[in-house]
């Protein structure tokens, strides 16, 4: 192993961490606000409010920033040098500002009617609070737009510890809020606690870049803006796939008792436990993608390609059958207590059950989208992103009758499984070495295994909750003895099937 796979590896390995610290405490701010305010009223408002600048930031920002900006300021340091590289990073930043600043101040204007829009069957009470706590929320799109811009920097740099530090950042505020502060100010307080979070997450960032030589300077004009410009429509549209889902779920959720604040609990933990995995991998990867695609380096793009794609499998299959089967002892664990009562659980494991459906296409959507980006080609993406957008959309109008909140989560894990599918369906068509004989054998072998350590997860479970009683304990003990038992079932028959995955985990461990 070369040193700079092991550098490689080292980053990786950290920010893996520093994510996974971001994540458990987002994980332990999210338990504290079902316990506060279970999947009532005020629960219901919130996640609404919550969901409205989040989904536009996601719509647009996230998007130009992780697609379009990173890319083109890789390609205009490596050919104009770092000190042209400043100057596009400025006249970026003064556009994402001001188009974030015209966002938030509409926003909050027409607060009530953009609630109308996504949450249709809300009651008027329930309408009235998501508008107001909307107004105090919606300059938050400010403070991301300004904090994810600075991200795509540090990125190109090689910083990625920083950036994975965000959310440990707002999620301590949080929860300190939660702690201490929530009996006093309740859900408004919460609100403005979000915002505070958001914020902070731009603050903690500009020691970074001014360590890295960066000073901003306001400007509007650079040549490298046109090229922005030409790769975000696609990239925009491309990147609408989970927003637009989460935007038609809480319209229909809004119609069923509990259904936005479960939904959205439930999307949460579900993006926390993937999210530890693919976007640490993803965000690591994608510069490196982008400079070796600037380069022409194709061999090493490729295979940079595959060994995410088959780390990816080799991880996400058994982490789906895993929360599948878990789900309700996960959910009752998390967040059973005080207001959240097991209707609550119900609903919300009942939605983690089906979305948990479309993990393997989140993942590899989300690795082979960002290939094309690095490219520089949007097409593609935006075709499979609007069909993925239209798939949710008639499901959700197919199922939610049928499955409730389980319907509309059903709907968006198939819509991201129909996105991946097309992606990999051209991948295969450009390059026929990604996608050989040797992965489809691997995923039947994973797939076996992942049955199997299923299999025993599932005896587990049903024998210690029937020995066991309901207390705080015996809860911790129904999740973590079959999780123990199926990651090592899953491991030992991975190493009697000679999955070429965990030969390389093993050679890792043992060079260590």
């Amino acid at each position: 192993m070369s040193n700079r796979d092991r550098s490689k590896i080292k980053t990786v390995s950290l920010v893996i961490i520093i994510t996974f610290i971001g994540k458990a405490m987002g994980l332990g701010r999210d338990t504290l606000m079902a316990h506060t305010f279970g999947t009532g009223l005020e629960a219901d408002a919130l996640m609404a409010a919550i969901a409205l600048p989040q989904n536009f930031f996601d719509a647009i920002f996230a998007s130009a920033v992780s697609a379009s900006f990173i890319p083109v300021f890789n390609e205009v340091m490596q050919r104009e040098g770092r000190e042209e590289a400043d100057r596009l990073a400025s006249s970026f930043f003064t556009l994402v500002g001001l188009t974030a600043a015209t966002l938030t101040f509409l926003g909050m204007i027409f607060a009530p009617s953009l609630v109308e829009l996504v949450a249709a069957n809300f009651d008027p009470e329930r309408a009235a609070l998501a508008a107001r706590l909307l107004r105090i929320i919606f300059p938050s799109l400010f403070f991301t737009g300004i904090a994810f811009s600075m991200v795509g920097m540090l990125n190109s740099f090689g910083e990625f510890n920083i950036p994975a530090a965000m959310s440990v950042a707002s999620n301590g505020i949080l929860i300190i809020y939660f702690l201490f502060f929530v009996p006093y100010f309740g859900v408004y307080g919460a609100a403005a606690a979000l915002l505070i979070g958001w914020a902070a997450q731009a603050v903690m960032q500009i020691p970074s870049l001014r360590k890295q030589g960066y000073r901003y300077r306001p400007r509007l004009r650079h040549p490298g803006l046109g090229k922005i410009f030409r790769l975000m429509l696609p990239v925009m549209v491309s990147a609408w796939v989970l927003p637009i889902n989460m935007l038609v779920s809480t319209r229909f959720a809004s119609g069923l008792s509990g259904g936005v604040a479960s939904v959205h609990l439930a999307n949460r933990l579900y993006i926390v436990i993937v999210g530890i995995l693919v976007l640490s991998v993803t965000n690591v990867i994608f510069p490196e993608m982008s400079r070796l695609s600037a380069a022409g380096e194709r061999t090493q793009f490729r295979t940079l390609i595959s060994t995410a794609i088959h780390t990816l499998l080799f991880l996400l299959i058994p982490m789906t059958v895993g929360l599948m089967v878990l789900a309700t002892p996960l959910i009752q664990l998390l967040f059973e207590h005080r207001q959240f009562d097991a209707e609550s659980t119900h609903l919300t494991a009942s939605a983690l059950f089906f979305m948990s459906i479309g993990m393997v296409g989140y993942g590899m959507q989300n690795v082979l989208i960002r290939a094309f980006y690095a490219e520089k080609k949007g097409k593609l993406p935006l075709v499979s992103s609007l069909i993925a957008i239209i798939v949710n959309l008639l499901l959700c109008i197919l199922l939610v009758d049928r499955l409730g909140v389980g319907g509309i989560a059903l709907a968006s894990a198939v819509s991201l499984s129909a996105a991946a599918a097309i992606l990999a369906v051209a991948t295969h068509r450009q390059d026929k070495n990604l996608f050989t004989g040797d992965l489809w054998q691997s995923v039947l072998k994973i797939g076996v295994s992942a049955a199997v350590m299923g299999a025993v997860v599932i005896l587990a479970r049903d024998l210690l909750s029937d020995v066991l009683g309901f207390t705080l304990p015996s809860r911790m003990v129904v999740i973590f003895v079959p999780m123990l038992l199926g990651a090592t079932v899953y491991f030992a028959l991975a190493i009697l099937f000679k999955l070429p995955q965990m030969a390389y985990v093993v050679q890792i461990i043992k060079r260590r």
